[in-house]
């Protein structure tokens, strides 16, 4: 916990469920506390070099929270309202994700090594090259307000950047401030246990605190998971400072999601049910929630809208992360059901005092093919809500993509026979690949797996960068390649030496190695 002074504003734990503090956890760091936690950050970094040590500390990080799992889920649940469920499956992630990171680690070939031997005979002639990547230095990482375990202290940010041999420090998200304490604090001692020093994972609280990370001179780079408001103002402070730093930064995201006429013919209920499953996981609260859903004009399309209406009305009102969120999804529905041809089949809106209802808007297509009053209906708008647009032909569908901006995801829903390549379904990958980092065929968004091959970005504003946060490839965020020319074997790294001392996977003189 930061020491502040006693004019330091307190940092209280709310409940959700309530709105009324429980208790203060901590005071809201000040400059110099920053600066304190940045530059025993950077000290210590020499900690991590060796890879041995941190995959034992990622490996040990995970048992350590495996190991107080259920204090951790009762603070995180009294501090979220997400439920004890969702809060240990997302803690379970954690851990695997930490462990997949150790993996990465020990396998070595995230260090990229191309070794390429002199060449006189080339044009122009070769010298001996010796590239890897190395760690960039401090990170730092902002928390999540909805995945306070997954993407907060112990989360992907900070789990490829300490794979990668870079310490951190978390700006904690003041949603879950309690927890933020107690997973540090977890994270503190399995370093320990591995002979590595606490300073390595820092903790920080308040928004002028998140203000001084981004431009503290020894961060070298920062990742982020928010709205595109907060998300921007620190992109734009990063790439303001005396030497700009690299900000990966997730912002918002509508995830289009487009239903063929044909696949509405062919299963509307199961794609009503399954959009309403989809829109409502989690009180609508993932950044990867269907915010947008074209669905063909006519009989199909009729039954799948009742499909959806059935499935919504069923859902039970529940708590958003905290009283602004619920403010601000109450101001957007309000907006945006005052807006000419909008209709709400299941209106959403207050489901009581503390709660909010599910729901959805319909609209015509055209009314967002074009500039206009409607242009709200193509920003995000968090909690269980969707908009459903009804186009008339394919050109009308296809003008409401145009208009949008990059996402995450975007998905399509297709016939039998249009998955098998036949029809629009080739047609329609070519229009949605350029709009998400990932797509999606005849699935929902929701649910983003731990996986080698996942991709958890897209084009501006979902990230601000081309990488993804989740899957073994988010460690190349935190790294940056270089060079030896002609250096002599006894001063190079063992990474880079010819007998590859460490076994690494490599390129040696254009040869894949493993």
């Amino acid at each position: 916990m930061w020491k502040g002074p006693a004019v330091a504003a307190p940092v209280w734990s709310v409940d959700p469920r309530t709105g009324k503090q429980r208790e203060q956890v901590a005071v809201e760091a000040t400059a110099q506390e920053v600066d304190a936690a940045v530059r025993a950050a950077h000290e210590v970094r020499g900690s991590l070099a060796d890879r041995a040590v941190r995959a034992a500390f990622l490996r040990g990080a995970a048992d350590a929270l495996e190991a107080a799992r259920d204090g951790l889920v009762e603070t995180a649940d009294a501090e979220t309202a997400l439920g004890p469920v969702r809060l240990t499956g997302e803690l379970a992630r954690t851990c695997y994700q930490l462990r997949a990171f150790a993996d990465i680690v020990d396998e070595g070939a995230f260090l990229g090594v191309v070794i390429d031997h002199p060449d006189d005979t080339a044009t122009p002639p070769v010298p001996d090259l010796r590239r890897y990547k190395v760690p960039l230095g401090v990170v730092a990482v902002y928390s999540a307000s909805n995945f306070p375990f997954a993407f907060s202290v112990a989360g992907g940010d900070t789990a490829s950047a300490l794979a990668a041999g870079c310490p951190v420090v978390v700006k904690a998200h003041p949603d879950h401030p309690g927890l933020s304490e107690l997973v540090v604090k977890v994270l503190r001692r399995a370093a320990r246990e591995q002979g590595v020093p606490d300073a390595v994972v820092g903790l920080v609280h308040g928004f002028e605190a998140g203000l001084e990370l981004i431009r503290h001179p020894l961060v070298a780079a920062a990742g982020f998971t928010g709205s595109v408001k907060g998300g921007r103002a620190l992109f734009d402070a990063a790439a303001a400072r005396p030497v700009p730093i690299p900000f990966h930064g997730e912002l918002g995201s509508l995830n289009p999601v487009v239903v063929t006429e044909a696949a509405a013919a062919e299963r509307a209920e199961a794609i009503g049910a399954g959009l309403a499953g989809s829109m409502t996981l989690g009180v609508g609260q993932f950044c990867v929630k269907p915010g947008l859903v074209l669905v063909p004009s006519g009989a199909a399309g009729d039954g799948l809208v009742k499909s959806l209406t059935d499935a919504v009305s069923d859902t039970d009102a529940g708590v958003l992360l905290d009283h602004r969120m619920r403010d601000n999804f109450l101001a957007g529905i309000a907006e945006r059901t005052q807006l000419p041809d909008v209709e709400s089949p299941v209106t959403p809106g207050a489901g009581g005092e503390h709660t909010v209802s599910a729901g959805f808007l319909t609209v015509p297509a055209g009314k967002l093919a074009g500039e206009g009053e409607h242009d709200v209906l193509l920003e995000e708008c968090f909690g269980p809500v969707t908009v459903v647009a009804r186009y008339d032909d394919d050109a009308e569908a296809r003008a409401v993509l145009s208009r949008l901006p990059g996402n995450l995801t975007a998905t399509v829903h297709l016939s039998t026979e249009e998955a098998e390549g036949r029809g629009r379904g080739p047609e329609l990958l070519a229009v949605l690949t350029p709009l998400a980092g990932r797509v999606l065929v005849n699935g929902w968004p929701t649910g983003v797996a731990v996986a080698p091959a996942q991709h958890h970005g897209g084009p501006y504003p979902a990230t601000t960068s081309t990488s993804t946060s989740v899957g073994g490839t988010a460690i190349e965020r935190w790294l940056r390649p270089v060079a030896y020319q002609n250096a002599p074997e006894a001063l190079l790294p063992p990474e880079l030496r010819d007998d590859n001392p460490l076994g690494l996977p490599r390129r040696f003189n254009g040869r894949l190695e493993h």
